[in-house]
């Protein structure tokens, strides 16, 4: 992962594509008194803040050019960012894995907080172990806790809560010492919680919230005792990580049940063997097992529900091992069937626009009127390119459009399409003959012209599929990532989903 540009650096560089003046290039704390600060995590939520805030609040972007929103890793200086911030606008937990624990480490009980996948919630953040506003009689019991555990068991604890109410927003939070804060556990927002036993023990609480995020009830802390039985842990847990002989290439930030993995290995050296194995495990505490029917340095398996660890070997001819990667973690994410895309339906962004203006106007009153005429005309915007689509797309006979990743089922929903994807395709990595033939069948059983790309449409690889299975490749853009395509072609939010629109053309029609 590229290293953090300071947040400044991501402002500045956003500002120009998105026409911003440079007045609004100002560091937290550097501030007009009309001004607030707002951090935005990522690139639709930053755009959204603009068009609300216009020239009223300074809104800087966290996650910037070419960086992943899912595998973000929060930096000291975004924490420090939002701790000095007015207001922090993201989208959802099922798309920002990691605004969870951003926000149990911020301490600003001020911040106005606005979850713009489904609206505002509580405006000060409070630290999970405050007491909440329940009647008294409900409650959180934890059920599953074992008397020990050792060092890479899977822990699998359930959250039982004993009461009337009907809510399901779960989270799980972790205490490593009585002496430091509680910290949520990263993925972990169902009533069960299954985690990989750590080194040392630790307490683990649940906490239940209602439907505007406000916390409702949480259990009492229970131990986790991890005893290894006189510190005799496999030494597999404890050896330092060596510097990896063979890199994997090809890896998705997460992946459906039913994708196809496809991934290659690429050795950082010259070996005169081609010998190999991938290992598969689905956690630390099972042993690696060799994938069947996979011996060379291609790897290509259906995903079955459960994400795995998966390393590649490299053996000579006597079997012994010459090279081997480092573990990768393949992550199965059916986010619990909800697709955190919401922004790429025009007529749910315009929810999200609502739920941003909320937010600045309890954080600034006095610019109440600038973002209610903001959010209103922006959302003017997007009614129009709701009815763009709605025009283009209603007497089209062949509605069935093929991607490759599952990212546009909102929009797919709002205009009575079909989206397919071909999961795991990659455009880093030559497919099979075998899946090229399979991805053909798809092709010629729905009559397929094009295979939309998120990124990389001009690729060999992608070009490679083409070829070989009588199609088109184009570009639709999830907006994700900030790209350099984005960039180059100076695309906002209006222009990308006016571009999709073209691009849907090619199959719909």
């Amino acid at each position: 992962m590229k290293k953090h540009q300071t947040i400044f650096i991501c402002f500045t560089v956003i500002a120009f594509l998105f026409g911003c003046q440079s007045q609004n290039s100002k560091e937290v704390g550097n501030k007009n008194e009309s001004e607030i600060t707002v951090v935005a995590s990522f690139l639709p939520m930053y755009e959204f803040t603009k068009q609300v805030a216009g020239d009223r609040a300074n809104v800087q972007l966290m996650v910037s050019e070419g960086q992943d929103t899912h595998h973000y890793e929060p930096s000291a200086q975004d924490v420090a960012a939002v701790s000095q911030a007015d207001v922090f606008v993201y989208s959802s937990e099922e798309m920002e894995y990691w605004v969870k624990s951003l926000l149990n480490t911020v301490e600003n009980n001020n911040l106005v907080i606005a979850r713009a996948a489904d609206g505002l919630y509580e405006s000060n953040h409070e630290n999970v172990h405050d007491e909440h506003d329940s009647t008294g009689t409900e409650q959180v019991k934890i059920n599953g806790v074992a008397d020990h555990y050792h060092t890479g068991d899977e822990i699998q604890l359930s959250a039982e809560l004993i009461g009337n109410a009907d809510y399901d927003h779960w989270h799980w939070y972790q205490q490593l010492d009585e002496s430091e804060e509680w910290e949520a556990i990263s993925e972990q927002s169902t009533e069960t919680l299954t985690m990989v036993a750590p080194d040392k023990s630790l307490n683990i609480r649940a906490v239940i919230y209602d439907d505007n995020h406000n916390k409702y009830a949480e259990s009492e802390p229970v131990e986790i005792n991890i005893d290894n039985h006189d510190n005799q842990v496999d030494t597999e847990h404890n050896h330092s990580k060596k510097e990896a002989e063979i890199n994997i290439k090809g890896l998705a930030d997460h992946y459906h049940t039913g994708d196809v993995v496809t991934l290659e290995a690429v050795p950082t050296d010259s070996f005169n063997h081609n010998h190999w194995h991938w290992m598969m495990r689905e956690d630390a505490n099972q042993e690696w097992k060799a994938v069947p029917k996979q011996v060379t340095d291609h790897f290509e398996y259906k995903t079955t529900g459960k994400s795995f660890e998966l390393k590649a070997v490299l053996y000579d001819d006597k079997h012994h091992i010459q090279a081997e990667s480092n573990p990768v973690s393949v992550l199965i994410d059916d986010h619990e069937e909800q697709d955190p895309h919401i922004w790429l339906d025009p007529v749910l962004a315009q929810n999200q626009i609502k739920a941003i203006r909320d937010a600045l106007i309890e954080a600034d009153p006095g610019g109440e009127e600038i973002y209610e005429k903001n959010a209103e005309s922006f959302m003017n915007e997007l009614k129009d390119l709701d009815e763009e689509y709605q025009t283009t797309l209603k007497d089209a006979k062949n509605r069935v459009f093929v991607v490759q990743h599952q990212a546009f089922g909102h929009l797919a929903k709002r205009y009575n399409l079909e989206q397919i994807a071909i999961g795991g395709l990659s455009t880093e990595v030559e497919p099979s003959p075998s899946r090229i033939a399979e991805i053909g069948h798809l092709v010629e059983e729905n009559n397929v012209p094009v295979i939309y790309y998120q990124q990389g449409a001009s690729s060999s690889i992608a070009q490679t599929v083409a070829s070989e299975t009588g199609t088109d490749t184009a570009v639709l853009y999830d907006l994700e990532v900030l790209s350099d395509e984005l960039l180059e072609n100076n695309l906002g939010y209006i222009e990308a989903m006016r571009h999709n629109l073209k691009a849907l053309q090619l199959s719909v029609h």
